[in-house]
Formats: structure tokens, sequence, C-alpha cells
């Protein structure tokens, strides 16, 4: 059995009602995220093949690669593309203590701050940064839960796992993935990470013809 499910369970969002898993409201958009970036020799090609779509996506960023790859960042940002927070170094929430953890969001908090703030013309994104988080693995306590969104924070979730990062599947099960579980408010995962990258150039472009095909609007998450 694989350690993580594709379609998130309906009961899973009622466990956690508080986390957005998806915005079922949404008559014809869905929201693409990309986890663990921003890194050149991948994320500078998926905002390229979004532009091309004319769509906006939302990027959970490592604040460790923000602090390396500062240009990337903030060329996302300049593409109108949302950011989120996704701790400083990756860090799974079940495997550590609260206060380490609440202080890792804030080192990625305060890089995503500086590197916007070395451009003004950016700086009227400052709401779109600052509060959205995804945890790594999508792991983390109640009560880290409970202290990030004390600090306003919204919880981006998922209702689909596009699994880019398994090794063990095809990129035609990948896509499947996504093809067959989306639907009008969905939240899609996918990582502009080395390790998806792969995937990652065949899955992104047939997603977002499928998505011109059928009139769905793909949007970038603002809350």
């Amino acid at each position: 059995m694989k350690p993580y499910l594709v379609k998130t369970p309906k009961f899973v969002h009622r466990l956690f009602p508080k986390r957005v898993w998806a915005f079922p409201n949404s008559k014809n958009s869905i929201y693409l995220t990309f986890d663990d970036g921003p890194i050149p020799e991948v994320t500078l090609w998926v905002i390229q093949v979004l532009k091309q779509y004319k769509a906006k996506a939302t990027f959970f960023c490592i604040g460790d690669n923000v602090n390396k790859h500062p240009e990337v960042f903030q060329q996302v940002i300049e593409e109108g593309h949302s950011i989120g927070n996704h701790t400083f170094n990756h860090l799974n929430g079940w495997k550590t203590k609260t206060e380490d953890y609440i202080n890792n969001c804030k080192k990625c908090e305060h890089t995503l701050n500086l590197v916007q703030d070395d451009k003004s013309t950016i700086r009227n994104q400052e709401s779109e940064i600052n509060n959205l988080f995804r945890p790594p693995f999508g792991k983390l306590t109640v009560r880290q839960s409970k202290n990030l969104q004390k600090k306003g924070y919204h919880i981006i979730m998922w209702d689909v796992l596009s699994a880019d990062f398994d090794t063990k599947i095809s990129k035609e099960k990948c896509l499947e993935n996504v093809l067959k579980n989306i639907q009008p408010g969905s939240i899609v995962v996918f990582h502009d990470s080395l390790k998806s990258n792969e995937k990652l150039r065949y899955v992104l472009p047939k997603v977002l013809d499928y998505l011109k095909i059928n009139n769905i609007n793909c949007e970038s998450i603002k809350l």
C-alpha cells in the first residue's frame, strides 16, 4: 500500500475543518500548487509554461531555497503568482518539537520578507506572501497548527496529490492521478524539485491543455 492518498477523503476534510483542502464554491477554477522550490533548474521552467497558458499558481517555498536563489523567487512574484511558507528546512512536523517547528517557520517568513523587500516593485505583493502555509509532507501536529493559525496563517492542504515525487510510478500514472481526480475547486500538489522534474515536464503541459480545452481557469490562492 502506498504511504499516501492521491485523493484526500472527505472525512479527512471534516477532521480538520480549519485547514483549507479545496474551494468547493469555485464554479470553474482549480488551483495548482508547487512545493519545495524555488530552484532555477525547475521553477523557471514552470513559470514559463504557466505564462504560455496565462495560468496562475501558488508556490510554497522552502526558505533555504529562497535564500540560495532570490532571483528565482522574485521572478515567481513578478509573474503574479502567490507565495506560501513551506518552512525553512522542509521539516516534518510530526518529528519536530513545536517550538523548533514554529521558529523554523518564522525563519522562512523572515527570509521571504527580506528577499521581497530587496525589490520595491514587488512590495505590493506582501499580503499574498505572508498568510499561506503548507506543512512539508502534510504533517504537523494540532498544537503546531493552532499556533500558526493564531499568527494569521491559512494552512493550505490539498484534495489531489499528483505524486510526481514517487519514483515508482510512471509519468503517465502521474498524469492520470491529476486528470481523474480534479473537480471544480480542487487544490493540486506538484513539486518544483529535481526529484519531480522529469514527471512534471511531461504532466504539467498536458494538465494545462486539459484545463484550456475544458474552459477551466487556473488560479492562484489568495486569502
